[in-house]
C-alpha cells in the first residue's frame, strides 16, 4: 500500500487487466464515497489520481472543498473522510462497451462493501444509473440528471446524492452540490441505530 497526502492510494491492491488504470483513492474509512465513471471522462489519465486533470474534475473538487468533503483541491486533493473511484478504473484507449463494464464490475463492488461509506456520490448518468440498480430499490429507468442533482435518495443501507456530470455544468451547479453536502452534514445522514442494550456488554451497538 502506498501513502499519498495522508490517503491511501489503491488500498486494495486491484490490479485490472488492462495496463494503465486509475485506482480508488481517499479514506478507507470514509463517510462518503464518490463514484464516476472512467478515467477518460472524468479525469486522472496521466496522474493516476480519480477526478483530476480535467476542467470538469477541478469544478467538482472546488464544489466538494466547498462542501466538506475535500480539505485542499489538487493533483491529489486531500481528502477529509472521502474515498474517490470509478466504475471501470482501466485508462480505455476507446469508449468501453458494456462487457467492458461488466468485467470491472468487481472492482467498484469490492471497494462500496470494503469502504462501507454512508453517503454514495455517483457522478454523472452511467454512474448514478450503476448504484441506482445496485444500491437502492429506485427504478433506474429514464434518469434525468438534471432534477436529480445534489437531491437525497434513500438506499439499502447507503444515502445516494447524484451529481451531474461536471463538465455539463451551469454558474449554479456547483453551489447546488456544496450547499446539499453542507446542510446533509448538519443532519444525521449516518442513519444508525444504537443497538447495544440488545447485544450485551454495555457498549454501543450501531447499525444501519
Amino acid at each position: 500500500m502506498t501513502y499519498v497526502s495522508d490517503a491511501a492510494f489503491n488500498p486494495f491492491g486491484f490490479d485490472p487487466d488492462g495496463e494503465r488504470f486509475v485506482p480508488g483513492f481517499g479514506d478507507v474509512e470514509a463517510d462518503f464515497h464518490v463514484i464516476g465513471d472512467h478515467p477518460g471522462v472524468h479525469g486522472g489519465v496521466t496522474a493516476g489520481v480519480p477526478f483530476t486533470e480535467t476542467d470538469g474534475a477541478r469544478r467538482l473538487q472546488r464544489a466538494l472543498l466547498r462542501g466538506g468533503l475535500l480539505q485542499k483541491t489538487g493533483t491529489p486533493p486531500t481528502v477529509d473522510a472521502t474515498y474517490l473511484s470509478y466504475l471501470h478504473p482501466s485508462v480505455p484507449d476507446r469508449t468501453p462497451t458494456a462487457e467492458d463494464y461488466a468485467r470491472e464490475e468487481t472492482f467498484i463492488e469490492a471497494e462500496v462493501r470494503a469502504i462501507a461509506a454512508h453517503v454514495l456520490l455517483p457522478v454523472g448518468e452511467r454512474a448514478t444509473r450503476w448504484v441506482l440498480e445496485n444500491m437502492t430499490t429506485r427504478s433506474s429507468d429514464d434518469i434525468d440528471m438534471a432534477p436529480l442533482h445534489a437531491t437525497e435518495i434513500i438506499g439499502s443501507g447507503w444515502l445516494v446524492m447524484p451529481i451531474a456530470d461536471p463538465e455539463t455544468w451551469d454558474e449554479d451547479d456547483g453551489k447546488q452540490l456544496s450547499d446539499a453536502l453542507t446542510e446533509l452534514q448538519k443532519q444525521d445522514y449516518r442513519r444508525e441505530a444504537d443497538l447495544g442494550r440488545l447485544a450485551g456488554g454495555g457498549g454501543p451497538y450501531y447499525v444501519r
